[in-house]
C-alpha cells in the first residue's frame, strides 16, 4: 500500500461575512448579518448562518449548485428557492426559506454572493466534487483487501 508523505489534504474553508436583508413586506426589511461557508470536505453543500438577535444563530445547508444557478435564473423548489432580482436599481439574489418554524425571504447583494461563489468554484471546480469525498480512495482500498 502506497502512502502519501504529505498526508491527506486538509479541508479548505471559504467564508464570507455579509449583510442580508430579511424582507418583512414590500416596503420593509431588516438587516441580518450572515456568514456564507463552503467546506471542501463537504463539496456539494453551502452553509449559511444567520446571526439573529435571539443569540442563537440559525443554520441552513443546501446545494451549492442551487445557489450558483439561482444567481442567474430561478432555481430550487420546496424548502429553498433562489432567484435573481433587482432592488432599488441593484442586482440582488432572493432566497426563500421554508421550515416548520416559518418562512423567510432574504435579499443578498449579487456581487458579494457571486464573488464568494467564484472562490468556491476555483477551490473545487464543478464536476470534481466527488473526488473530494475520498470515495475513490476508499473504494480502491476496499477492493485491494
Amino acid at each position: 500500500m502506497h502512502t502519501d508523505p504529505t498526508g491527506p489534504a486538509r479541508p479548505t474553508v471559504v467564508e464570507r461575512e455579509l449583510e442580508l436583508r430579511l424582507i418583512l413586506s414590500p416596503e420593509h426589511g431588516v438587516a441580518v448579518p450572515a456568514r456564507l461557508t463552503y467546506h471542501t470536505d463537504d463539496p456539494y453543500a453551502v452553509h449559511v448562518t444567520f446571526h439573529i438577535d435571539s443569540g442563537h444563530p440559525v443554520h441552513w445547508t443546501f446545494a451549492r449548485d442551487l445557489l450558483v444557478e439561482g444567481v442567474f435564473r430561478p432555481s430550487g423548489h420546496g424548502d429553498v428557492r433562489v432567484w435573481p432580482s433587482k432592488a432599488e436599481g441593484r442586482s440582488v439574489v432572493l432566497v426563500a426559506l421554508s421550515s416548520p418554524d416559518g418562512d423567510a425571504l432574504l435579499e443578498a447583494p449579487t456581487p458579494q454572493v457571486s464573488a464568494w461563489l467564484e472562490r468556491t468554484l476555483r477551490t473545487v471546480p464543478p464536476g470534481t466534487e466527488g473526488g473530494r469525498l475520498g470515495l475513490d480512495d476508499g473504494l480502491a482500498e476496499l477492493l485491494a483487501r
